[in-house]
């Protein structure tokens, strides 16, 4: 998951965890200007043959990735990923992700543009840094990942990011239509459902355009590594689930504590029986090999909680009709949008119980 981390670019704040000062207003739009200002047209970087020949052969790929999505998936059509921006570094931003140390449910930021998000970003590391260092001298479980792509909404001409290059073209694909399907739909305030929305119309992208190009070797391993991804999020599941029942518990702090724990450990020894059966993939090693806690959990339920039932509903439906029908249910009340979404969650997992 840590490799497939997103964010969505916000530039002012109306209420956080510890407050949102100027420090931060001036961080965020000082480096969405850095990248408006280093935008170069695509077109002229292949043309130039003084630039590096694999970024050159990339961005043409990136191309035609971009007119799929634009043709084939009906996404956007502006000039996002017209142009591109080489930041001489590996991540874009750095997101921290904070969770109370008996709860599962990610603390919230508030901003204007993009409502509230269960994640707040720099970027620089050292800043993401020293607010996470802040949250956990406050109590608070704490994660940081870094980010190779990002999406404005709209509001600016996001551009193609060295960040997104080091990839095969598949993982390149999935980052292109995913932001461009944050700016198809987005829900404010309703991370989770935003994520899943963007996160299903890249499945279902990437599957289709891979299938288009007759790379049946390439589209397996896309659908290997897919299986893996959802094996990893039930598995994440199982984990906020136990320790649920353990924070819900009448249990004093200490032992509180030491049954969270051992929860952890727990879902350690499950992470390796699974892998086992993934013939030498690793793809989590990394995830697993930091400490984990409540907030390292909540960046992956944030984009996998509801992804089951809208790729059914994705399946069932088609993509033209699956547009529509999210549209509607964007516009319902979150007190109505939630039991929706748990009742196609349970025809999911009915569906996956019967015989």
């Amino acid at each position: 998951m840590s490799s497939a981390f997103r964010s969505l670019a916000v530039v002012a704040c109306s209420g956080a965890l510890t407050g949102c000062g100027l420090p931060y207003y001036l961080q965020a739009i000082g480096g969405q200007l850095e990248l408006l200002r280093k935008r170069e047209p695509i077109e002229a970087v292949i043309a130039d043959p003084n630039r590096d020949a694999a970024v050159r052969a990339t961005l043409s790929s990136i191309a035609g990735m971009r007119e799929f999505a634009v043709n084939t998936l009906g996404l956007p059509d502006n000039d996002s990923y017209t142009t591109y921006v080489d930041l001489d570094r590996s991540y874009v931003v750095w997101n921290v992700v904070a969770a109370r140390e008996f709860s599962v449910e990610p603390e919230q930021w508030c901003f204007p543009v993009a409502g509230c998000v269960t994640y707040r970003g720099f970027f620089e590391r050292e800043a993401a840094d020293r607010y996470r260092q802040g949250l956990e001298a406050e109590g608070f479980d704490t994660w940081t990942g870094g980010v190779r792509a990002y999406s404005t909404l709209g509001w600016f001409e996001d551009p193609v990011l060295n960040t997104m290059l080091d990839r095969d073209e598949e993982y390149i694909a999935s980052m292109l239509f995913h932001e461009l399907a944050h700016q198809k739909l987005y829900v404010a305030d309703d991370s989770e459902l935003s994520e899943a929305f963007a996160t299903a119309v890249e499945e279902y992208g990437v599957a289709l355009w891979l299938g288009e190009r007759g790379a049946a070797d390439v589209l397996e391993r896309y659908r290997q590594r897919a299986e893996r991804q959802d094996a990893f999020g039930q598995l994440v599941g199982a984990q906020r689930a136990r320790l649920r029942e353990i924070y819900s518990s009448p249990l004093p702090a200490d032992a509180k504590r030491a049954a969270k724990a051992e929860s952890f450990e727990v879902m350690q020894n499950e992470y390796q029986s699974l892998r086992a059966r993934w013939d030498g993939a690793d793809d989590y090693d990394a995830w697993f090999a930091q400490p984990l806690n409540n907030a390292a959990l909540a960046s992956v339920t944030t984009y996998r909680r509801w992804l089951p039932a809208l790729r059914s509903q994705l399946q069932r439906v088609g993509l033209e009709a699956f547009y529509r029908e999210m549209e509607a249910v964007a516009e319902l009340p979150a007190d109505e949008r939630e039991p929706l979404l748990e009742s196609w969650l349970e025809s999911v997992s009915a569906a996956v119980r019967s015989p």
